[in-house]
């Protein structure tokens, strides 16, 4: 049989969302120490007012269920390859060719060696001889709600990320007026120190939304389209067995939602890697 690919494998490790964080911080503080003294950048205040005030927002605004899963984001950013096509294409493709040569019942044996619960299900609905228009339809509202899950997951760290630049004005205007308040009492030192900490609050802001969260949403939206591409593949694979189609013909029909690059790939760089979309 062919190796298990998609939600039952574990993937490799993607060090890009680390590197990127750990390369604009670094190239961030070098720019920091360059033009001045680092500890000049640095307020306790700040960091609680735009820390706090993220996290309190982002609390409020969404529900323990969805606040319950972020953990689970820190595998999905650094986990690659847990969604390779290649490998489910080439067990559609095995299936086929056992269902026109034994039937669909066949298909029983293997679909107890799947990990993947939806392709699974997907499988046993071939077996139990569901409709295609059924099975169809309860595969897509399955996709639906993957994507609505993910979509929420993003969502929370571009809220956040809108949510630490507004911290960060509200910081600002917290200086302004201690700087406005101490203009005839404290002098120029008062008025540099509370200067000082109405523009860090701003850069804090910029820092957290621009470096951390926005990269975060945006990897998991990608994540987000591997894993509905693998979903769509399975779909459209099962229907193709349903309705009888050839297994060649099946394959050539799966791997037209890869690029060409990855279309040669598995077709083995010949012409029939060309067949598929450009």
């Amino acid at each position: 049989m062919a190796e298990k690919k998609g939600k039952g494998g574990k993937g490799g490790f993607d060090p890009t969302t680390v590197l990127g964080i750990l390369l604009g911080t670094g190239l961030i503080l070098q720019g920091i120490i360059s033009s001045g003294d680092l500890m000049n950048f640095w307020d306790m205040p700040s960091v609680v007012i735009v820390l706090g005030g993220t996290l309190a927002s982002v609390i409020a605004s969404y529900p323990l269920d969805i606040l319950k899963e972020v953990p689970k984001h820190t595998k999905v950013l650094l986990q690659a390859g847990k969604y390779k096509p290649d490998g489910v294409i080439n067990q559609l493709e095995e299936m086929a060719q056992l269902a026109r040569k034994e039937g669909l019942l066949a298909l029983e044996e293997k679909a107890k060696e799947i990990d993947d619960p939806f392709f699974k299900q997907g499988i046993m609905m071939v077996v139990d001889a569901v409709e295609e228009t059924k099975t169809q339809e309860m595969l897509e509202s399955q996709m639906e709600n993957i994507a609505q899950r993910h979509e929420e997951a993003a969502g929370l760290y571009e809220k956040a990320a809108a949510f630490a630049p507004a911290f960060g004005m509200i910081g600002t205007l917290v200086g302004l007026i201690n700087m406005l308040a101490s203009m005839g009492e404290g002098g120029a030192d008062a008025l540099g120190a509370n200067m000082s900490v109405a523009m860090i609050t701003t850069f804090y802001g910029c820092i957290l939304a621009n470096v951390f969260l926005t990269p975060i949403a945006k990897k998991l939206r990608i994540r987000n389209e591997e894993e509905l591409l693998y979903c769509q593949i399975i779909v459209d694979g099962i229907l193709s067995i349903q309705s009888g189609d050839n297994p060649k013909f099946l394959k050539e029909k799966l791997i037209s939602h890869l690029t060409k690059k990855e279309q040669e790939r598995i077709m083995g760089g010949g012409k029939k890697g060309k067949k598929g979309k450009e």
